[in-house]
């Protein structure tokens, strides 16, 4: 192993990286948190923003000591990007370095990037909502030669995401991330139903949001590609909508717990 890489290892395994790692993970819970509760408060007819990340932001913000918490929000979103790009750059633990692990912390790491700079810019003041700028941006790139196809492409790797998702969160594969050893044998499963309750759901929700973009390139239809406001407000649209609305956020919210408790025993 080169010295660079050594290097690169005990930065990703140090105590400053850990903190940076557990910092990162508790404001993403917190996010989560707040959209599962969006999405039941929207089930019984009370809607004040957006039901995804940046209206759970701006929700945030709007409290009392709101611009501290939006801040801490912020910056705990950045630190989970550098994490995920230290483990993109050297290893992911309990993966080593293998190639498909280290691309998808990669591309969580891009994703919470763009979530970081929303909840600043939630700091800052600017107020657009995110399903707004998923349908802008899909209608300019729709005007475009082959456009919709970059659109619909885009779509069906949302939706593959969300159906991986889904297994993992059936298959338990979160398990061999975190540190539960030393737990009760309660507190222990309850961590792993929070687990797979949370993780089924928010893959259910991610690739019902790939199907309405892609079903946004077919009908040439932006207002569908709006992220996860639109999913929410599909679901809420269907027989039995408010029930589904209420075990969608209650599912959200369980994430955002399970996030709580990975922030606690996860591996880094």
């Amino acid at each position: 192993m080169s010295v660079a890489a050594r290097s690169g290892n005990r930065a990703r395994n140090s105590a400053p990286m850990t903190v940076v790692a557990r910092f990162g993970l508790s404001a993403r819970a917190f996010v989560y948190l707040v959209v599962g509760v969006l999405v039941i408060a929207l089930a019984f007819g009370h809607k004040r923003s957006e039901t995804d990340q940046r209206g759970a932001m701006q929700t945030i913000a709007a409290q009392s000591g709101g611009a501290v918490l939006i801040l801490l929000v912020a910056l705990g979103l950045a630190a989970y990007a550098v994490w995920r790009f230290a483990e993109a750059a050297f290893g992911v633990a309990g993966e080593g370095k293998k190639t498909g692990p280290r691309l998808q912390s990669l591309a969580r790491g891009l994703v919470y990037t763009a979530l970081a700079f929303s909840a600043f810019s939630v700091f800052a003041g600017r107020n657009q909502s995110q399903a707004a700028q998923n349908r802008e941006l899909s209608a300019r790139v729709m005007t475009h030669a082959g456009g919709r196809f970059l659109v619909g492409a885009v779509g069906v790797v949302v939706a593959v995401i969300g159906v991986v998702l889904v297994v993992q969160g059936v298959q338990r594969s979160f398990e061999k991330y975190l540190r539960l050893g030393g737990l009760s044998e309660a507190t222990r499963k309850a961590v792993i139903t929070l687990g797979v309750v949370g993780t089924v759901a928010r893959g259910a929700v991610v690739a019902l949001v790939g199907i309405l973009i892609v079903d946004a390139a077919v009908r040439f239809d932006p207002n569908k590609a709006s992220g996860i406001d639109a999913a929410v407000r599909t679901v809420g649209e269907q027989p039995l909508g408010r029930v589904l609305l209420v075990l969608t956020g209650a599912g959200l919210v369980a994430f955002g717990i399970y996030g709580l408790a990975e922030a606690r025993w996860r591996i880094t």
